[in-house]
């Protein structure tokens, strides 16, 4: 398979170099957690003044060492006493009790440690009761656009986004030749994801109620839900559930980082919003495998995308609301909001007033940018940016802070 470096995520890394926490890289399935543990040790390997232990447990060679006594004898064995000693463990909950050993080789002060694991075993809320609240976390999304095209090289920026639209950023699928092939791969992710990190650690008893909740939230990408109304919604004369249940499972499946919740924010009162939120994939790719291309709503596919690259470079995300009026994004970052409205076409005038409207309601001095399918540079219109979609996820910026 092809590899390409993920500096993002690489650069993270090295920033937190010998900082005294547990790193964790967490993430959906498949998105590249062990290959990029593997890139970071042969980065660290290039100092010979460091010491890399790297452990992927997955490995038949490594069998030996999943129990928590012998995973700690063999890091202890392989420490030296005059070099930096970095530990690098990749499944880490292949090994029965091993926050006996990581909590206990923390305390101990001798090595950098850093994990990845499933996420049934690693899920965020989990971290800092497994490792006493000393835990860095550090989220690995799928390819970016920019990756993407690292990955395919092309000269055709339009055509490349298209073809990402649908193809996503789980870089597993690029190795299928077929469309088939790959929407089978695809698939696979996300009901491994739903039996694996939630229907076998939770005991979950109605699967199949688990599995109409993940092809509604990916049918209603962009749209508002709150507990009651998906409830309601898949409550028939033949199927019946409750808020409770509905609750439970959403909380799942964000925390298996399958789907991410956008709260609203009141943006002249300055308060958050509890009821009604927006959930979005953690790829655009699973709404094919699951759904298809049928009644494909490409303004909803693509604010997906944008609220996804928005947490990859680092930002608070929230659904902007002022009086009646929706925008779509008000992304803060190091106390600087950017109100974001995004589109599949603005070329009709009725459509662009529409989408700028709500953003010339807001009185505050912050960025107002509208994010569409232009195909062309930046312009402006009143002081709002008007930005194509493809060349604003190709900006380069510094993503951590």
């Amino acid at each position: 398979m092809k590899l390409i470096k993920r500096s993002l995520y690489l650069d993270k890394l090295v920033s937190v170099k010998d900082i005294p926490d547990i790193k964790v890289i967490t993430g959906i399935r498949r998105s590249g957690k062990s290959k990029l543990l593997d890139a970071y040790a042969s980065l660290l390997e290039g100092d010979k003044l460091n010491n890399v232990i790297r452990i992927p447990l997955h490995l038949k060679k490594y069998a030996s060492l999943r129990n928590s006594e012998e995973l700690y004898n063999y890091i202890d064995s392989k420490y030296s006493e005059d070099l930096n000693n970095y530990l690098l463990i990749d499944e880490i909950q292949m090994c029965y009790n091993f926050e006996e050993t990581i909590n206990s080789l923390h305390e101990e002060e001798r090595f950098d440690i850093y994990i990845t694991g499933s996420n049934a075993f690693l899920l965020s809320s989990d971290l800092a009761t497994l490792f006493r609240g000393r835990v860095f976390q550090i989220d690995v999304y799928p390819f970016s656009f920019d990756e993407y095209l690292q990955y395919y090289p092309s000269d055709n920026v339009d055509d490349s986004f298209d073809k990402y639209v649908s193809e996503g950023g789980m870089s597993g699928s690029y190795l299928y030749r077929s469309d088939e092939d790959k929407r089978k791969y695809q698939l696979e992710i996300v009901r491994s994801t739903v039996v694996k990190d939630i229907v076998e650690k939770y005991k979950i008893k109605d699967e199949i109620l688990l599995n109409k909740i993940v092809d509604y939230l990916t049918d209603t990408v962009g749209e508002r839900a709150s507990i009651r109304n998906i409830a309601n919604k898949l409550t028939n004369s033949t199927y019946k559930t409750n808020d409770k249940t509905v609750g439970a499972y959403l909380d799942y499946l964000c925390r298996c980082f399958l789907f991410y919740p956008v709260r609203r924010y009141d943006i002249k009162g300055k308060k958050y919003l509890e009821s009604e939120m927006k959930y979005y994939l953690a790829d655009t790719s699973f709404r094919y495998a699951i759904l298809g291309s049928k009644d494909t709503d490409y303004g909803h596919l693509y604010e997906n995308i944008v609220a996804i690259e928005l947490l990859r470079r680092g930002y608070e995300v929230y659904i902007g609301q002022l009086y009646q009026k929706e925008i779509d994004f008000v992304a803060i970052k190091n106390g600087e909001k950017t109100y974001i409205q995004v589109s599949d076409d603005i070329s009709r005038k009725e459509t662009f007033k529409r989408e700028i409207s709500p953003l010339l309601s807001i009185k505050d001095a912050y960025p107002k940018m509208i994010i569409a399918r232009t195909k062309h540079e930046e312009t402006q219109s009143d002081g709002v940016k008007i930005l194509d979609i493809a060349r604003w996820l190709l900006e380069k910026q510094k993503i951590f802070d």
